[in-house]
């Protein structure tokens, strides 16, 4: 099947040991894909390692920005790029390997009837995660659970960061009030498509925990969330 020009979105903060692993993995996937890596100012050199591949293959493009200033801004700075260019489906993706990039083809053909896939890790109530310890699994189902509770959401698995938009949903986004980060950003865009009518689904994912690099999350990002959700409920958000 041929599927529309579609971009994946990878935000990046010192990644040196997967970056090139993972742009040359996802271009593998489908002619139909290119890359833009959103880079906050990776002291490692991340941006000048995909700044150099960038050169030699149109496919792949590089936003450089001046610090770490938070996953949701880096992926909302990633969709106006993407609306004021000629992508019809826009990818969020880790650049760690812990979202598959033999997935990618799965999210395209479900986006052909859907305006908004998720990769769920918690579909039909089993848990497809590798390499996490009890106490994150714990806090992640919980928290899913949690949003589903509050806000009457009909996901499995709101806090996922592999997704695929179709150009119509991230245009009923307003982008410019998005304002949450991590799990909070996840909820918050899946919620407002979901509330505008549109067509939401979940395909299975196995999520495999980084093997190289350090993780990114912190406790401030997960209460963040919690308030996140009430206000969401609220209409407040």
């Amino acid at each position: 099947m041929a599927f529309p020009k579609s971009l994946v979105i990878v935000p990046t903060y010192n990644e040196k040991e997967n970056i090139l692993l993972i742009m040359s993995a996802i271009l593998e996937q489908n002619e139909c894909l290119e890359i833009l890596v959103v880079d906050d100012g990776s002291p490692d050199g991340t941006g000048d390692m995909v700044q150099a591949e960038a050169d030699k293959n149109p496919r792949i493009h590089l936003l450089r920005r001046k610090g770490k200033m938070g996953l949701g801004s880096a992926y909302v700075t990633g969709f106006k790029w993407a609306l004021e260019r000629d992508f019809e489906r826009v990818f969020e993706m880790d650049a760690d390997f812990s979202h598959a990039p033999t997935d990618l083809n799965r999210f395209l053909e479900a986006a052909e009837t859907n305006d908004l896939v998720l990769g769920s890790r918690y579909l039909d109530h089993r848990i497809s995660v590798v390499n996490w310890d009890l106490r994150r699994l714990i806090l992640s189902y919980g928290a899913n659970v949690y949003t589903r509770i509050v806000t009457r959401l009909p996901i499995s698995d709101a806090t996922g960061g592999f997704k695929c938009f179709r150009r119509e949903a991230l245009q009923a986004l307003n982008l410019d009030k998005m304002k949450s980060d991590g799990y909070c950003f996840q909820i918050e865009t899946t919620f407002k498509i979901w509330k505008k009518g549109l067509r939401v689904t979940e395909i299975p994912i196995v999520f495999t925990d980084r093997t190289r690099g350090t993780s990114k999350m912190s406790g401030g990002i997960i209460s963040e969330a919690f308030f996140l959700v009430l206000k969401l409920r609220l209409g407040l958000a």
